[in-house]
């Protein structure tokens, strides 16, 4: 038995390991394709106009231990050993320290937010994987618990937090525009070397431009049909710069491993005063892509990124760098400025070659940052914080392919803009390096709170944190802004105007939810008006949508008393998000029941993390009549029981924790071959498993009448309901106008009158949350004064 379980575990082991390394080859071409195209610019910008490389070497000497130490500090020893560890139930990025600092500070954006969506699985797992019980055990310092206490109270620092997680993700945005760009621009450079200075500035911008064009045209097939072939692409690009550098380095100068020495930066500043300080703008770019180890963590694993980057990406980049300093270390004569980029390093015979994988490594990286835009705006749209867009999901197999159009061809043409704009790498690289440190420095500043917050250290490890890379990160983002002119205020203007959409949109989104706050209508109401304006109940299923999670929202209150009619059925149902990546299917509904038995009104609360895929619409109602047959079903169970415990309790709506029909998946067959309960087999909803039914037990606490009752009317209400699933199922959406009230301030009305409404008049409407039917849904208008 011992050597069984013995050879067991080491079988499981070797596959798990035979899965990590997949995984680490599998990343090369998501997560590191941007950084590993950095050797084609770093240079060229680093030497374009700032410093000049002289006899001494003092400046190539210096700019590589600069961009060695760079290299080794940023990416190696704050991402792959302390950020990664900050992960979200598996994600990254700046939305997921967002997220996280909303969970343990109780620091939300989200309006809609209750008590039950703290009892999901994935809220009570901290960064560590253990459960918030068990580290809300562990003794908080009194500056974590000030902090913490700070934060819940004022709603202006809490602002402050979502302000700066939007920077961070404006400037992601931004980057989505650059790096294509400067990408391309630099690989295609390369025929430069092949003609003259005259002829080769017609050839490089149109081919750039040819090559963008058609990247974000494809955009829409999706990567999931060509995506095995970018990690190879990565991985041969990695060899190939690694070799050359390794052969320059043997055969120029072999002692080129001593300007790593952090001495030869104090001689490159020296010597250079404030060109030199400038030009580490230029050096800054060695870290283009470092962020995309952390923000694309949700597709694959720490280890694997780990060993990636470790085992392969890092030494490859050190030795790409080290050859390019080492050839230029014994060329001094530079016939021209844009003779000292990367090709020029290359060995005559392999520049073609070389030139052909650069274009393809070019290519991956940009598709690696665009679909990473992708996935950061659906975040923002799932959070309130941007407007409704129409997500497309190209591949039903990997996760996070999706393709926004609108977005899409937004950044083609920045991209293009920049591109022909520009024309040169040195401008190109001003502009993305602010972008990049700008990312960073969000990033360390969301960090240090998570430290003192969520993991419960010491305040003064965050302190040491924030000041030692917050340094780092400071110099070059200096470098990088004094360059305004020259480039870096592309991504200021680029953020600046995603950002002013965000806060109106978000504050547009907060105003609304407060006026359905304000002025929603109570089920008493409702049904009192039944008898006064005689409403009438027709066929089908009615699905009225709406924000709220408790009464009944105003809209639908206006609907009613101008037509009064309404299903047979009525669902009153609240799609939201909250602040976790991912909700398990058998936590994704909320069902409860409003007012007396026999009106067959419910309400239902559907919930995403900001990460889940939206179903479309045929699988979501059959998710949603699933989820109801089987809360009638509990309630009826438990009926006894909630009962005994609810009496002399006020009644009000109880919600009950009802799986998606995946998670009810055993007793399909005996419950359809059953033929002594009618009905059931016609909503084709099995009963759950009992592991998961004893949970739904503890939450359901529902006053019925007495047992032998519960049998008879269970039946004709699941009846009533496959009945009501046949005669169709009708979408009623509030379509709000937004108007500020009279007297407002100016700023109130101009956000308000003029950019919520513009925002919401050319984007995408109330359906693209749940992807309803355009036959079957049934807007209705309403104006909002606000």
């Amino acid at each position: 038995m011992d050597i069984e379980s013995g050879s067991y575990q080491n079988i499981a082991k070797k596959e798990s390991w035979r899965t990590v390394l997949t995984l680490a080859f599998q990343s090369l071409g998501v997560v590191y394709g941007d950084l590993s195209i950095s050797p084609l610019y770093v240079y060229k910008s680093t030497f374009a106009e700032d410093i000049h490389h002289s006899e001494t070497n003092e400046e190539i000497f210096g700019v590589l231990s600069f961009i060695f130490w760079t290299i080794t500090l940023v990416p190696l020893f704050k991402y792959v050993f302390i950020v990664l560890r900050a992960d979200d139930n598996g994600e990254g990025g700046t939305f997921a320290l967002y997220s996280l600092l909303c969970r343990h500070a109780r620091v939300n954006s989200l309006p809609s937010c209750q008590l039950a969506d703290e009892q999901l699985i994935e809220y009570k797992t901290d960064s560590f994987g253990s459960s918030s019980s068990s580290s809300s055990m562990i003794p908080q310092s009194g500056f974590a618990a000030g902090l913490k206490s700070t934060l819940e109270k004022h709603r202006v620092l809490q602002k402050i937090l979502l302000v700066l997680a939007l920077i961070g993700t404006c400037m992601v945005i931004g980057d989505g525009v650059l790096t294509p760009a400067i990408s391309v621009f630099s690989a295609v450079s390369g025929v430069e070397l092949s003609m003259s200075k005259e002829h080769h500035k017609y050839i490089e911008v149109p081919a750039a431009c040819i090559i963008l064009i058609g990247l974000f045209a494809l955009q829409h097939y999706g990567t999931h049909r060509v995506g095995f072939l970018f990690a190879p692409i990565i991985l041969l690009w990695l060899l190939c710069i690694s070799s050359i550098g390794l052969y320059n380095i043997l055969h120029w100068n072999p002692h080129v491993y001593q300007a790593l020495s952090p001495v030869y930066m104090y001689k490159f500043l020296k010597k250079t005063q404030s060109r030199g300080w400038m030009s580490l703008g230029g050096i800054l770019l060695c870290i283009t892509g470092s962020e995309a180890m952390f923000a694309d963590l949700g597709h694959f694993s720490q280890l694997s990124i780990k060993i990636a980057f470790t085992s392969l990406v890092y030494p490859s980049l050190i030795l790409a760098y080290m050859g390019q300093a080492a050839y230029l270390s014994q060329h001094h004569v530079i016939e021209s400025e844009y003779r000292i980029g990367f090709y020029v390093s290359v060995p005559e015979k392999l520049r073609w070659p070389v030139l052909v994988i650069a274009i393809l490594a070019a290519v991956v990286g940009s598709q690696a940052i665009i679909t990473g835009t992708f996935s950061i705006i659906k975040q923002c749209s799932a959070l309130g914080c941007f407007p409704k867009v129409k997500i497309v999901h190209t591949s039903s197999k990997i996760h996070g392919q999706i393709y926004i159009p609108e977005i899409n061809w937004i950044l083609m043409i920045l991209c293009l803009a920049v591109t022909i704009g520009f024309r040169d790498t040195k401008r190109l690289g001003n502009a993305s390096g602010l972008a990049v440190i700008t990312v960073m420095l969000v990033t360390t500043c969301l960090m240090s709170l998570v430290i003192v917050l969520c993991w419960h250290k010491s305040v003064f490890f965050a302190i040491a944190f924030v000041v030692f890379f917050g340094t780092i990160e400071s110099l070059y983002f200096s470098a990088s802004l004094i360059k305004f002119l020259e480039g870096a205020w592309v991504p200021i203007a680029l953020s600046l105007c995603f950002l002013a959409a965000m806060c109106t949109w978000h504050y547009g989104t907060l105003k609304r939810y407060e006026y359905d706050v304000q002025n929603k209508v109570s089920v008493t109401w409702l049904l009192s008006l039944g008898q006064t304006l005689g409403i009438k109940r027709v066929r089908g299923i009615g699905l009225i949508h709406t924000e709220l999670v408790s009464g009944v929202p105003a809209i639908f209150s206006h609907f009613v008393t101008n037509l009064p009619a309404f299903h047979q059925v009525l669902v009153f149902l609240c799609v939201k998000s909250v602040p976790v990546p991912h909700v398990r299917p058998e936590e994704r509904f909320l069902v409860g029941r409003m007012g007396p038995k026999q009106f067959r009104m419910y309400r239902c609360i559907v919930r995403y993390g900001y990460r889940d895929v939206h179903k479309d619409d045929i699988e979501f109602e059959g998710d949603l009549v699933c989820s109801i047959a089987e809360f009638i079903r509990s309630e009826a169970a438990t009926a006894v029981t909630a009962a005994a415990e609810t009496n002399g309790e006020e009644e009000d709506e109880r919600m009950s924790v009802v799986g998606t029909c995946s998670t009810y998946m055993q007793g399909i067959e005996d419950q359809d071959d059953d033929p002594d309960k009618p009905g059931t087999s016609e909503i084709r909803s099995p009963k759950p498993l009992k592991k998961k039914k004893s949970k739904v037990k503890k939450k359901v606490r529902f006053v019925v009448p007495e047992t032998p009752k519960i049998e008879k009317e269970t039946r004709e209400e699941l009846m009533e309901l496959a009945e009501a699933r046949e005669g169709g199922v009708a979408y009623i959406m509030g379509n709000a106008y937004m108007k500020a009230k009279h007297g407002s301030g100016l700023v109130k009305r101009v956000a308000i009158n003029v950019g919520y409404e513009f925002l919401r008049r050319n984007t995408r409407g109330p359906r693209t949350a749940l992807t309803s039917p355009h036959a079957s849904t049934l807007e209705v208008g309403m104006i909002y004064h606000v």
